[in-house]
């Protein structure tokens, strides 16, 4: 099951509950704002959130994040390359809001680290590092289901910003290619802002 909420008011983020429906386990991809409002739907459904996993270390990608876990008490887990976005408020963007964010006791995860849910190991999701939006970016693809969570990647008809700290349009595009473009075409592509598209659709656009 995939649930999306979107949250935030000065950037809407879209956040994915990705839930197994037997035993109710899974992952919450991406806390971009309304930390509470999002624990309060896992709290209504029941659910367990095994581990918090962020595609890239952005304001509005972690606004929520802990306020989430201080309800929800849960791992986080980032890129490898994400340090620097935890510690420093100009690279995760905070400096544009009202409070600057910084995030402690983030775990990381490698490239091509296969995330397993404890309680059913069949449902699991492959990193794949993105770098050119950010450093730190990634996408989370199931091949069970179809689906690549793709942060701020690659968007319906459009890719992410590279004039922010540590972007670059060449890389982007080179982790589009490599990344995204080689899953299998009807592979849902379930990005940070905007509605779902495929890998087909994308392909078609952009080629």
């Amino acid at each position: 099951m995939i649930e999306c909420i979107t949250v935030g008011d000065m950037i809407e983020t879209n956040s994915f509950f990705y839930i197994d429906d037997e035993t109710k386990h899974g992952f919450l991809i991406d806390a971009g704002a309304e930390g509470d409002r999002l624990a309060d739907h896992v709290k209504k459904n029941g659910w367990t959130i095994e581990r918090l996993l962020l595609t890239h270390v952005h304001f509005d990608h972690i606004g929520g994040v802990d306020d989430f876990r201080s309800r929800i008490p849960c791992p986080v887990y980032a890129s490898e390359k994400s340090a620097r976005y935890c510690k420093d408020p100009r690279w995760n963007l905070s400096v544009w809001g009202q409070t600057p964010i910084t995030l402690s006791d983030v775990k990381t995860f490698a490239d091509r680290e296969i995330i397993t849910l404890e309680a059913n190991p069949n449902m699991s999701l492959e990193v794949r590092y993105s770098p050119g939006h950010t450093t730190d970016s990634c996408i989370f693809y199931s091949a069970q289901d179809g689906v690549a969570f793709v942060g701020d990647t690659i968007f319906l008809a459009s890719v992410g910003r590279t004039d922010f700290p540590g972007g670059d349009g060449a890389v982007l595009w080179r982790s589009i290619e490599e990344q995204v473009f080689t899953l299998p075409p009807d592979t849902i592509l379930l990005s940070g802002h905007t509605p779902p598209t495929t890998v087909q659709a994308e392909m078609r656009h952009f080629r």
